[in-house]
Protein backbone atom coordinates (compact mmCIF):
# COMPACT_ATOMS: atom_id res chain seq x y z
CA UNK A 1 0.00 0.00 0.00
CA UNK A 2 2.78 2.44 0.91
CA UNK A 3 4.32 2.05 -2.55
CA UNK A 4 1.20 3.60 -4.10
CA UNK A 5 1.67 6.84 -2.17
CA UNK A 6 4.15 9.17 -3.93
CA UNK A 7 7.28 10.40 -2.18
CA UNK A 8 8.05 14.14 -2.28
CA UNK A 9 10.63 16.51 -0.83
CA UNK A 10 10.24 18.17 2.55
CA UNK A 11 9.88 21.54 0.86
CA UNK A 12 6.97 20.24 -1.20
CA UNK A 13 5.33 19.04 2.05
CA UNK A 14 5.66 22.57 3.45
CA UNK A 15 4.11 23.95 0.26
CA UNK A 16 1.24 21.42 0.45
CA UNK A 17 0.52 22.37 4.05
CA UNK A 18 0.42 26.08 3.21
CA UNK A 19 -1.68 25.50 0.10
CA UNK A 20 -4.17 23.40 2.07
CA UNK A 21 -4.52 26.09 4.75
CA UNK A 22 -5.08 28.71 2.00
CA UNK A 23 -7.77 26.61 0.32
CA UNK A 24 -9.65 25.90 3.54
CA UNK A 25 -9.34 29.51 4.72
CA UNK A 26 -10.64 30.80 1.41
CA UNK A 27 -13.57 28.37 1.50
CA UNK A 28 -14.56 29.49 5.00
CA UNK A 29 -14.31 33.18 4.13
CA UNK A 30 -16.35 32.61 0.96
CA UNK A 31 -19.10 30.91 2.97
CA UNK A 32 -19.11 33.75 5.50
CA UNK A 33 -19.23 36.35 2.73
CA UNK A 34 -22.12 34.61 0.98
CA UNK A 35 -24.10 34.46 4.23
CA UNK A 36 -23.50 38.10 5.09
CA UNK A 37 -24.12 39.44 1.59
CA UNK A 38 -27.38 37.46 1.26
CA UNK A 39 -28.86 39.07 4.35
CA UNK A 40 -30.36 42.52 4.01
CA UNK A 41 -30.70 43.35 7.70
CA UNK A 42 -27.11 42.53 8.67
CA UNK A 43 -24.39 45.13 9.13
CA UNK A 44 -21.76 43.47 6.91
CA UNK A 45 -18.78 45.44 8.22
CA UNK A 46 -19.64 44.83 11.86
CA UNK A 47 -19.83 41.05 11.51
CA UNK A 48 -16.91 40.72 9.08
CA UNK A 49 -14.78 43.08 11.18
CA UNK A 50 -15.56 41.09 14.31
CA UNK A 51 -14.43 37.94 12.52
CA UNK A 52 -11.15 39.53 11.45
CA UNK A 53 -10.55 40.78 15.00
CA UNK A 54 -11.11 37.27 16.34
CA UNK A 55 -8.79 35.94 13.61
CA UNK A 56 -5.86 37.87 15.05
CA UNK A 57 -6.19 35.99 18.33
CA UNK A 58 -6.75 32.61 16.68
CA UNK A 59 -3.74 33.20 14.42
CA UNK A 60 -1.37 34.38 17.13
CA UNK A 61 -2.34 32.18 20.07
CA UNK A 62 -3.47 29.03 18.25
CA UNK A 63 -2.53 28.45 14.65
CA UNK A 64 1.04 29.79 14.72
CA UNK A 65 1.92 27.23 17.40
CA UNK A 66 0.47 24.50 15.20
CA UNK A 67 2.32 25.80 12.13
CA UNK A 68 5.67 26.00 13.93
CA UNK A 69 5.24 22.53 15.41
CA UNK A 70 4.33 21.16 11.97
CA UNK A 71 7.30 22.88 10.32
CA UNK A 72 9.63 21.41 12.92
CA UNK A 73 8.14 17.95 12.36
CA UNK A 74 8.58 18.24 8.58
CA UNK A 75 12.11 19.60 8.97
CA UNK A 76 13.08 16.54 11.04
CA UNK A 77 11.88 14.11 8.33
CA UNK A 78 14.04 12.41 5.75
CA UNK A 79 14.56 14.45 2.57
CA UNK A 80 11.83 12.42 0.82
CA UNK A 81 8.58 11.53 2.57
CA UNK A 82 5.09 10.36 1.66
CA UNK A 83 2.93 13.15 0.26
CA UNK A 84 0.28 12.49 2.90
CA UNK A 85 2.72 13.31 5.71
CA UNK A 86 2.34 17.09 5.29
CA UNK A 87 -0.30 16.65 8.00
CA UNK A 88 0.45 14.63 11.13
CA UNK A 89 -1.51 11.38 11.43
CA UNK A 90 -3.38 12.56 14.53
CA UNK A 91 -4.40 15.74 12.73
CA UNK A 92 -6.47 13.80 10.22
CA UNK A 93 -8.82 12.88 13.09
CA UNK A 94 -8.97 16.52 14.24
CA UNK A 95 -9.79 17.59 10.68
CA UNK A 96 -12.61 15.03 10.47
CA UNK A 97 -14.05 16.31 13.77
CA UNK A 98 -13.82 19.94 12.59
CA UNK A 99 -15.54 19.15 9.27
CA UNK A 100 -18.29 17.29 11.10
CA UNK A 101 -18.67 20.16 13.58
CA UNK A 102 -18.87 22.68 10.76
CA UNK A 103 -21.54 20.65 8.99
CA UNK A 104 -23.54 20.39 12.21
CA UNK A 105 -23.27 24.14 12.80
CA UNK A 106 -24.39 24.95 9.26
CA UNK A 107 -27.47 22.79 9.73
CA UNK A 108 -28.23 24.12 13.21
CA UNK A 109 -30.51 26.96 14.28
CA UNK A 110 -27.55 29.30 14.88
CA UNK A 111 -28.13 32.47 12.82
CA UNK A 112 -25.88 32.72 9.75
CA UNK A 113 -24.47 36.12 10.73
CA UNK A 114 -23.00 34.58 13.92
CA UNK A 115 -21.63 31.65 11.97
CA UNK A 116 -20.15 34.17 9.53
CA UNK A 117 -18.17 35.75 12.38
CA UNK A 118 -16.78 32.33 13.35
CA UNK A 119 -16.06 31.33 9.75
CA UNK A 120 -14.42 34.68 9.00
CA UNK A 121 -12.29 34.35 12.13
CA UNK A 122 -11.09 30.83 11.45
CA UNK A 123 -10.73 31.39 7.70
CA UNK A 124 -8.74 34.60 8.10
CA UNK A 125 -6.54 33.01 10.76
CA UNK A 126 -5.84 30.10 8.42
CA UNK A 127 -4.87 32.51 5.63
CA UNK A 128 -2.60 34.53 7.91
CA UNK A 129 -0.94 31.43 9.34
CA UNK A 130 -0.46 29.86 5.91
CA UNK A 131 1.90 32.70 5.04
CA UNK A 132 4.44 31.18 7.46
CA UNK A 133 4.42 27.93 5.46
CA UNK A 134 4.88 29.81 2.20
CA UNK A 135 7.63 31.97 3.70
CA UNK A 136 9.60 28.87 4.74
CA UNK A 137 8.93 27.21 1.39
CA UNK A 138 10.20 30.26 -0.55
CA UNK A 139 13.30 30.54 1.65
CA UNK A 140 14.16 26.86 1.09
CA UNK A 141 13.55 27.21 -2.63
CA UNK A 142 15.90 30.22 -2.84
CA UNK A 143 18.52 28.37 -0.82
CA UNK A 144 18.25 25.37 -3.14
CA UNK A 145 18.55 27.55 -6.26
CA UNK A 146 21.67 29.26 -4.85
CA UNK A 147 23.32 25.90 -4.19
CA UNK A 148 22.54 24.73 -7.74
CA UNK A 149 24.15 27.82 -9.26
CA UNK A 150 27.40 27.42 -7.33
Amino acid sequence: MKKLIPMVTRNFLVFMAGYTWICVGTLLIYRAYSWLSASTEVNFLLYAGSGVFIALFIHHFGFMKIVNRNLKRIHNMEEKAYITSFIHKRSYLVIAVMITGGMMLRHSAVPRQYLAVLYTGIGSALLMSSMRYLQVCAREFRKQRRSEVC
